[in-house]
């Protein structure tokens, strides 16, 4: 033992000494600003679902206009997801997530004053073209700054911050849209109302995001990734302090033991950062990963939802129409009602828009809790074949309640996201998983720009199939999960590699306790 522990020199693995360096304060701050993060990425990129329908009065957008306003945020998401990615992962998560702020903030404020809809879309494709990296590179920030024990818990809760983002959105504008108040700026030839307020609202939680982003610590793993061990070192010790802030521990770490292919070069060229993620054994990774995000489709129902809500609600006050399904539902014209505001969504359908995402939130606290047990690519493939069946059904059930309830479950199914990114996360390397994960997003949102599209004419001219299509898409997700690794084994695994390290650092702190006696 002696012998063992005159050879330790008070280096350990990166994933050692993050575990040394604990879960505790500094942990819980970062879930709650990556939590925040998604928030202020949803109010940017998916703000269309409420803005849409509530400016079409005094922008006069037509179906097709609509469509094209809606879309917009998700084409800028799309173009700028792996610009964002590779940025990560060659000069720093929480520097790039602060520039990301900025623009995001500047350019959605200037969209509030927009004059046309031509306007109001291509300022909020720059925002979103500016906020799209804000989920992948947060997220990668936050597992690369917990242990790893822990990852898998803190990913799926800020999911369900995620799916709860919409909801949080509906419930911003529900004291805001009904608002019927409208002052002139003759600067500008435009109407201050409701939904431009409501836009610069929706800046607020990104304010508060870069104010809190500026007061953390950048990932400690990405800087050993770059060869900058005494800045990671540095960094774990803050962590450390902070999550044993009541304990007088040192930290005890005097350095990194590199690991085989860890670091990246520093001036690596995109093409050698993209090269690996194309070549086997992360070539199979990508493919599937990548297919799994474009195949869910269920964000583009998640897009129309406060419309499909507006409508439902309407149809069902009029106290007809009970034995109606969900497309005859949407394709039914409502009475209008006179006392209500132009063009504003009814108060109860953002109500059910906010219902929707809370099941969404609490569905997913449910799966962090029996993660580990279950395993990530077995719920998905149970979640994705339950919620895709009930999509097929959702037009087949002659009643309005029920076919809302199988509407419900459909798109609920959008809690698999949070499980993707955290399958990816476990699958990739440190220096490409900012990357890894923005290029599967980005398959996905090029997925979701054409199904806002798709699905907005089939609503319309054949719903039916609409929900046919896109449910059976999700359904087959779970056939393309069966091609994952059983994480449960990994799981094992880590768990077994953890107290074989705990072990040996206890042994080595006796060994130099003896060796000083």
């Amino acid at each position: 033992m002696a012998d063992k522990s005159n050879k330790f020199d008070g280096k350990l693995p990166f994933e050692a000494a993050i575990d040394k360096a604990g879960y505790g304060l500094y942990s819980h701050i970062m879930t709650g600003l990556t939590g925040i993060t998604i928030i202020s990425f949803v109010c940017i990129v998916f703000s269309s679902t409420i803005i849409v329908p509530t400016s079409a009065c005094e922008l006069g957008t037509t179906s097709s206009q609509q469509g094209l306003l809606a879309a917009g945020p998700v084409v800028g998401s799309l173009l700028g997801g792996i610009l964002w990615g590779y940025q990560a992962d060659t000069r720093g998560r929480r520097k790039m997530l602060l520039v990301s702020l900025c623009g995001g903030i500047i350019v959605n404020l200037i969209a509030s004053i927009s004059v046309n809809w031509i306007m109001l879309m291509i300022f909020q494709f720059i925002a979103a073209l500016f906020a799209s990296g804000l989920y992948s590179m947060s997220m990668s920030l936050l597992s690369e700054s917990v242990p790893m024990g822990k990852r898998n818990l803190v990913v799926l809760l800020v999911s369900s911050i995620f799916l709860l983002s919409q909801g949080l959105m509906a419930a911003l504008a529900i004291p805001i849209i009904p608002l019927s108040f409208s002052y002139y700026l003759p600067a500008l030839g435009i109407y201050w109302n409701s939904w431009r307020t409501l836009l610069v609202v929706y800046s607020s939680p990104s304010i508060i995001t870069l104010i809190w982003m500026y007061l953390m610590q950048e990932s400690p793993k990405f800087m050993v990734v770059k060869g900058r061990e005494l800045e990671a070192l540095e960094i774990l010790r803050v962590i450390h302090r902070v999550n044993n802030f009541r304990s007088k521990e040192e930290f005890g770490v005097l350095g990194l033991l590199q690991e085989p292919g860890q670091q990246a070069e520093a001036g690596a060229s995109v093409k050698e950062q993209v090269g690996p993620l194309f070549r086997m054994p992360l070539l199979k990774y990508t493919i599937i990963m990548t297919t799994l995000f474009v195949i869910n489709q269920t964000g583009a129902f998640l897009v129309w939802l406060p419309t499909i809500a507006d409508q439902f609600v309407r149809i069902l006050q009029t106290g007809e129409n009970s034995d109606l399904n969900m497309c005859q539902i949407i394709n039914t014209e409502s009475q209008v009602d006179e006392s209500a505001t132009p063009c504003s969504l009814n108060v109860t359908s953002l109500l059910i828009v906010l219902g929707v995402g809370a099941m969404q939130s609490v569905c997913n606290i449910v799966i962090s809790i029996v993660v580990n047990w279950a395993g990530r690519r077995n719920i998905v493939m149970v979640v994705t074949a339950l919620c895709g069946v009930s999509g097929l059904l959702v037009n087949l059930v002659p009643n309005a309640i029920g076919s809302a309830v199988l509407f419900g479950i459909l798109v609920i199914g959008v809690i698999v996201v949070g499980l993707y990114t955290a399958i990816t996360v476990s699958l990739f390397p440190t220096q490409l998983r900012a990357l890894a994960i923005a290029l599967a997003m980005t398959g996905g949102r090029i997925g979701t720009f054409a199904s806002i599209q798709i699905l907005n004419l089939m609503l319309v001219n054949s719903c039916d199939a609409g929900f046919y299509l896109f449910s059976s898409l999700f359904a087959i997700s779970a056939i393309v999960a069966s091609f994952l690794p059983d994480d449960r084994r990994t799981n094992v695994a880590a768990v077994e590699s953890a107290s074989i390290n705990k072990e040996d650092d206890q042994n080595n702190e006796l060994g130099l306790k003896n060796a000083d006696d």
